[in-house]
């Protein structure tokens, strides 16, 4: 494949002036969002759900400013990421729940650590689309390399998957978190919203910094695997950087949506796996399309449909089996 036709294959709809707008929008919003977290309190499920509408609606109405400006195209492949993203976020959430209890975050404290999770996550996923993008610019050999790792990761999920390891946090074994430990001394209580406090004239991390660190950790594990899976949607920069912002800023609000919701997914690994694996073969089969035109390329719609196939049958098996569980156990002695 030439150079000039590679080139032509990773043009972005994007002009420098609607780079500036999406980045101003999308510091205004973490603004407001830090504006309201600024005060710790806990999130009540009203608050969590009207943020959570506000979010979903805010991908809808740009898909459609999409259509209308640019065409089908690139608002079929947004919508698409944007559905991939989403449900990579979810099983993010489901770490951050684990962190935030093994850490015993205090509940009014929990949604100022998750603004530092998103935005340490939309620095380090912007970071990974400018690598990814420069990788592609090098050949079509990096397609078949997304595709690998994808198929690798959709391996190693499916394999914990039907072995049912439940998800732990380890404090202690946390080398992020032992390395700060050496480095500083940590406060044995939280300090409200304060990440350091000066204690005997020294400064103290309090277990705050700790909590964030950690949830920083977690996102570099996961950008590494949501930005391949996204470039196997969409080549566009721009696209790849806005399904991504837009299924992380809604992740704060839908984390106290689901919090209680998210351990009853027991099937979302699998739906996971399949949806890595898919996409995986998808990059594969579009490096081989590039290299022999004769190799079928699997089209952005057929994409969509089965990432939704995956993500409604996961949930539908994950309620039966909660359904069956529940009739199996017998219910508690009552109080005589």
């Amino acid at each position: 494949m030439s150079e000039e036709a590679l080139l032509s294959s990773l043009s972005t709809i994007a002009s420098p002036q609607l780079w500036a707008i999406t980045i101003v929008v999308l510091l205004a919003l973490l603004a407001a969002d830090f504006a309201i977290t600024h005060r710790p309190h806990d999130v009540a499920m009203r608050e969590a759900v009207g943020w959570s509408l506000f979010y979903l609606a805010l991908p809808g109405a740009f898909g459609v400013l999409l259509w209308q400006v640019y065409g089908r195209k690139p608002a079929v492949e947004f919508y698409t990421g944007w559905v991939v993203e989403k449900s990579l976020s979810v099983d993010n959430l489901f770490v951050f729940m684990l962190l935030l209890a093994a850490f015993a975050v205090p509940a009014q404290l929990a949604q100022r650590v998750l603004l530092y999770g998103i935005v340490g996550a939309l620095v380090l996923r912007a970071i990974f689309i400018a690598a990814g993008a420069a990788v592609l610019q090098t050949g079509t050999w990096a397609f078949l390399l997304f595709g690998a790792a994808l198929l690798l990761t959709a391996a190693k999920v499916m394999r914990d998957a039907v072995r049912d390891e439940e998800y732990h946090v380890d404090i202690d074994s946390m080398r992020s978190v032992r390395l700060l430990r050496r480095m500083m001394p940590v406060t044995r209580d939280y300090h409200g919203g304060r990440l350091t406090v000066r204690l005997d004239g020294r400064r103290t991390l309090t277990p705050l910094a700790l909590v964030v660190v950690a949830v920083f950790v977690t996102d570099l594990v996961f950008a590494v695997d949501s930005v391949p899976a996204v470039y196997g949607v969409t080549e566009d920069p721009y696209l790849v950087f806005a399904t991504n912002a837009f299924a992380l800023l809604g992740l704060r609000a839908l984390y106290f949506v689901l919090r209680n919701a998210l351990g009853k997914l027991r099937h979302l690994d699998y739906g996971l796996a399949v949806i890595l694996a898919f996409i995986g073969v998808k990059l594969v089969l579009h490096w081989a399309h590039k290299v022999w035109p004769q190799v079928p390329d699997i089209p952005t719609e057929l994409s969509l449909v089965v990432i939704a196939l995956a993500l409604t049958t996961v949930t539908v098996t994950s309620l039966v089996a909660n359904r069956r569980e529940a009739v199996r156990t017998p219910a508690p002695p009552s109080p005589r």
